[in-house]
């Protein structure tokens, strides 16, 4: 069954598909985006989730996406788009498996653990082809997907994707400064410079979480978040009021991180916590302070995960310079299938040589670490 917006399913039933809590793929994130109007027909995106039942019961799910363009995705298809447009065929639509302007792994194909997970997965598989089928799109794309979502989407002849972020893993570190010892002395002198450049400048950092957050320190956040993003892209994707709904529906989740100047709020950093990770989202400022960017989406978040337990820091796409500041390159995955088998060979052979070359320049990275010795 397909569906238009996820508001027909029950969010209970919705949530209840996952094991381990993933703030992104959950009803209430997904739903804020389309209450906000994020994500709507007119800024490209068409909800239409799939989900299997047995009448009563929810038993699988797959949040799916028409779309007219391919912004907000973060897996760059845009060099396919003109190829099949010098080939007078049509790109878009294509239907994407992911979550809007969010480039986080983790679980795409809702399925919880059961004698008949294989099945429903296939079954939500098969009926995302037929979507493609029936809409008249190109193709199919599943987006940040974790490990097994992409061995079984391999299996199923889908062409795989390698691609690169920067993570932190907790390794078992007391505080900040047992972090910083394993660290070379120049790197850990460099960081040290960064976090005293903040405290010399006179800045307060205040991390507040889930209800700490207020309406008016929402309003704060996105101030800081509206202008950083106008200036950059030109485009604002998310509205205040899905901020707010988030702050409301899904408090568990925000970890919001401000600086103060003088008494003033001068930039703000928004993450979101899951079941054992943080994942840095959002950032802005009104200001340009020495350092201040490094300190609250890289190590204020990095002592948050230490002093709370997490596993994993992910501070968003991109961005070489996380390297030396303990970081390293981690695969992210995706996986397409394009109906036209032409299309579909001739992309497959263009992302074996990438896979390759990504291979090498990650391992090229991992050696500019910071670490004494590199983690494995």
């Amino acid at each position: 069954m397909s569906l238009t917006r996820i508001d027909e399913v029950n969010p209970r039933s919705w949530n209840a598909l996952t094991t381990a809590y993933n703030p992104f793929i959950r009803h209430e994130f997904l739903s804020a985006l389309e209450h906000a109007g994020c994500v709507t027909p007119e800024t490209g995106w068409t909800p239409c989730h799939i989900v299997v039942s047995d009448g009563a019961e929810i038993l699988g799910a797959l949040p799916l996406y028409l779309k007219h363009h391919s912004w907000g995705e973060f897996v760059f298809d845009f060099s396919w788009a003109e190829a099949y447009e010098r080939s007078s065929k049509a790109y878009y639509p294509k239907i994407i498996n992911a979550v809007p302007y969010t480039p986080a792994t983790g679980p795409r194909f809702l399925v919880p653990p059961s004698p008949s997970a294989a099945l429903i997965k296939t079954t939500l598989l098969q009926a995302a082809r037929e979507l493609v089928i029936e809409r008249k799109a190109s193709s199919l794309h599943c987006l940040f997907t974790i490990d097994e979502e992409s061995d079984f989407l391999e299996s199923n002849d889908f062409l795989l994707r390698l691609g690169c972020q920067y993570h932190w893993q907790n390794r078992g570190y007391k505080n900040f400064d047992d972090f910083l010892d394993t660290f070379t002395s120049e790197k850990r002198k460099k960081v040290k410079r960064e976090r005293r450049r903040v405290q010399e400048a006179g800045i307060e950092v205040v991390v507040l979480e889930g209800e700490e957050v207020s309406t008016e320190l929402w309003n704060v956040f996105y101030r800081f978040y509206y202008g950083t993003v106008l200036r950059k892209s030109g485009f604002v994707p998310l509205s205040l009021d899905f901020f707010l709904s988030l702050g409301r529906a899904m408090p568990e989740s925000v970890v919001l991180v401000l600086a103060r100047y003088h008494g003033d709020y001068v930039a703000a950093a928004l993450s979101f916590r899951g079941a054992d990770s943080l994942y840095g989202r959002y950032w802005g400022a009104s200001n340009d302070f020495d350092s201040l960017h490094f300190e609250l989406c890289y190590y204020t978040g990095i002592e948050y995960c230490i002093d709370h337990g997490l596993q994993s820091f992910e501070p968003g796409a991109q961005g070489e310079h996380k390297i030396s500041r303990g970081f390293m390159p981690t695969a992210t995955y995706s996986s397409h299938w394009l109906a036209d088998p032409i299309f579909q060979r001739a992309i497959g052979i263009s992302l074996e040589r990438e896979r390759e070359q990504m291979r090498y320049r990650m391992r090229e990275l991992s050696s500019h670490g910071p670490y004494k010795s590199t983690p494995p």
